[in-house]
């Protein structure tokens, strides 16, 4: 996989130094006019050979095969679609787009030209979440209730209750935190249950976008709770209930970390099979399917995606929170 990367930010910062080491090399980094130095400083930092100033260039670069969409959530959708229109293979950040109409288009257009389009989203392609799904979920017998909490305070939150509007609390640019980390908690109990027969979104919305909120899941026999907060701190963590025990794991439904099996006996039983860095599954994930030519599997996760894309997408513009695409 020859990544070329779409953005500058933190969560490029936090990743770009490990890719070498999962056998990703960067080829080409692309900022802006106004981020040109640190392009700059990042693309030597990384070992790219090419660096721009503009995303059009690079999803042409010849030296590139897949691009990396890291930018914020409302700038998606059109560096995606320039990326698979120029045949290449495209990680996007979570959310995939910043509603479901764009997120299906974008699907759409990448089955059409037989490319992969993989949604950075963690939580499914850590190994304790599939523990938890594929092993442990069958032992604690019929489920009857799960909650998710994934509530962290934000420091943009400070700059925000000053009146300060960045990107992560701004309604024009796609922010929120069911757009954030709540898509973290619906990717969690979804991937566990499927689709819910209902759910609705219990926002606490500051000038026109969410800062923290419950969302409630039915399904047969049970009811989820997802809490998703960036305007304060929570006990993070999952709990599964059943008839035969529960199971609860700790810290937020990204990292997905070490979880305990309870019975009714009292007895307990741990597992933890966390990575070293959390994004290295998904990222080794991604070029597995690349190398082994696995579209199918790439379509398949693509599909859970535009799944949670709805539900998300839905239960927010009914809590009244709206996005300039949403009118588009």
């Amino acid at each position: 996989m020859k990544l070329g990367i779409v953005g500058t930010g933190m969560i490029v910062r936090m990743i770009g130094p490990n890719l070498a080491s999962w056998g990703i090399e960067v080829s080409a980094i692309a900022g802006t006019p106004r981020s040109a130095e640190q392009t700059r400083e990042l693309a030597k930092q990384l070992g790219a050979t090419n660096c721009y100033d503009d995303y059009h260039d690079l999803v042409v670069d010849p030296l590139v095969d897949t691009v990396y969409v890291a930018v914020p959530n409302f700038l998606h959708y059109a560096v995606t679609e320039a990326a698979v229109l120029a045949g290449k293979d495209v990680v996007c950040e979570k959310p995939l787009a910043s509603n479901e109409r764009e997120a299906a288009r974008l699907a759409a257009l990448a089955k059409e030209h037989g490319v992969f389009l993989w949604e950075a989203v963690v939580t499914t392609r850590q190994p304790n979440f599939r523990l938890v799904r594929d092993e442990l979920l069958a032992r604690i017998g019929t489920i009857k209730a799960a909650s998710v909490n994934y509530s962290q305070y934000s420091s943009r939150y400070d700059a925000f209750r000053a009146g300060e509007v960045l990107p992560a609390f701004d309604p024009a640019k796609a922010g929120g935190a069911i757009m954030d980390i709540g898509l973290y908690t619906l990717t969690y109990t979804i991937g566990l249950f499927g689709e819910p027969k209902a759910a609705r979104y219990h926002a606490n919305i500051e000038r026109g976008i969410d800062t923290s909120g419950l969302v409630v899941m039915e399904y047969d026999g049970f009811t989820a709770t997802n809490v998703c907060a960036k305007d304060s701190w929570g006990a993070n963590g999952v709990t599964i209930q059943g008839i035969d025990g529960f199971i609860t794991t700790e810290g937020g439904a990204n990292a997905c970390g070490p979880v305990t099996l309870h019975f009714n006996d009292g007895t307990t039983q741990v597992y933890d099979q966390s990575l070293p860095v959390m994004w290295e599954g998904e990222f080794r994930e991604f070029k597995r399917q690349q190398d082994a030519h696995d579209l199918a599997e790439c379509y398949r996760q693509l599909d859970e995606s535009l799944l949670v894309s709805r539900v998300q997408n839905t239960i927010r513009r009914e809590a009244g929170v709206i996005f300039p695409a949403d009118e588009q």
